[in-house]
């Protein structure tokens, strides 16, 4: 009930921004290419923002819909958070077996949705999304229709025939099967420990804390897409598993079997630990790139001694 209390200046700055944002990401790619000022690290850095980013832009629906009767349970919204992350990182699956990243239609439909909505709900208030649109569909059924559908009517079937039609014309860069659905073993790991998580918890932590949840999901996720990310700039191999799933397998023990009692206390601890790895790891990303191409650059100006 909480936000019902929001001023209506928020959803009209949240849906301007939120507009803003989604078109200043679809034309720097294009501005970058027109200038020739296109670098792996500028991939790196918005491919990299955009998968954290997937956390917020399902999170936010709390704001909206609420989590009452009328609203969208934290269940649900769990799993629709995976639909869209899977979502997301298709498309780097792509490229990383096809060399060209195929961005689908369904991003585009849920970022303009996303920006309507905010601006809507300033104008009829969040009390609106609790009523029937008609006889006992709600809102929220309509809202989890629509990223369930994107998901699995364009997403997913593009991205199965772009690398179909690439294995026919043989340029698939990964001829074996195992090595072409190798980025998925890592996200489908954190996918069961998670849910494992929330499935056997003591004290049903994602009913206590699903925000945080989310934004521990999320950033452990934008790791594995970064260096998913990181192997299809660099035409290499991608690693079978994440070591961040090793400590996140003894968290999820430890707060299942009862070892450690503090669940809340436990969450925050691991996003925390998960928020700085990201970090460091995205810092150490780039401080590499920059010396790469720095001694590219110094080899270039040096004279030749021959």
């Amino acid at each position: 009930a909480g936000n019902q209390h929001v001023a209506s200046w928020v959803w009209v700055a949240a849906g301007i921004f939120n507009f803003l944002a989604y078109t200043l990401d679809g034309v720097d790619g294009k501005q970058a290419r027109r200038t020739n000022s296109s670098t792996p690290l500028g991939e790196l850095f918005d491919h990299g923002l955009d998968s954290w980013a997937c956390i917020f832009f399902v999170a936010t629906v709390y704001s909206i819909f609420g989590r009452g009767e009328s609203g969208v349970a934290v269940g649900t919204l769990y799993y629709l958070l995976w639909v869209v992350l899977f979502s997301f990182i298709l498309s780097h699956w792509e490229k990383y077996n096809t060399g060209i990243l195929f961005l689908p239609w369904g991003y585009d439909i849920s970022q303009g949705t996303i920006s309507l909505v905010y601006l809507v709900t300033a104008v009829v208030g969040v009390e609106t999304w609790y009523q029937p649109v008609i006889w006992n569909l709600l809102y929220r059924d309509l809202f989890t229709f629509m990223i369930i559908a994107c998901s699995f009517s364009v997403t997913l079937p593009m991205s199965l025939y772009n690398v179909l039609k690439a294995y026919r014309s043989n340029t698939l860069k990964h001829s074996s099967l195992y090595e072409a659905f190798l980025p998925f073993l890592s996200p489908v790991l954190l996918f069961v420990l998670s849910t494992t998580w929330v499935i056997f918890s003591p004290s049903k932590i994602l009913e206590l804390q699903p925000r945080m949840y989310y934004l521990m999901v999320g950033t452990a996720f934008a790791n594995v897409t970064c260096k998913l990310i990181v192997c299809q700039m660099s035409n290499t191999r991608c690693q079978p598993l994440t070591w961040l799933l090793l400590p996140m397998t003894a968290v999820v023990l430890s707060s299942i079997t009862g070892v450690f009692t503090n669940e809340t206390l436990l969450l925050y601890l691991w996003t925390s630990a998960v928020i700085l790895t990201h970090i460091h790891y995205g810092i150490s990303v780039v401080q590499q790139l920059s010396n790469h191409f720095n001694i590219f650059a110094f080899s270039l100006k040096k004279p030749n001694q021959d």
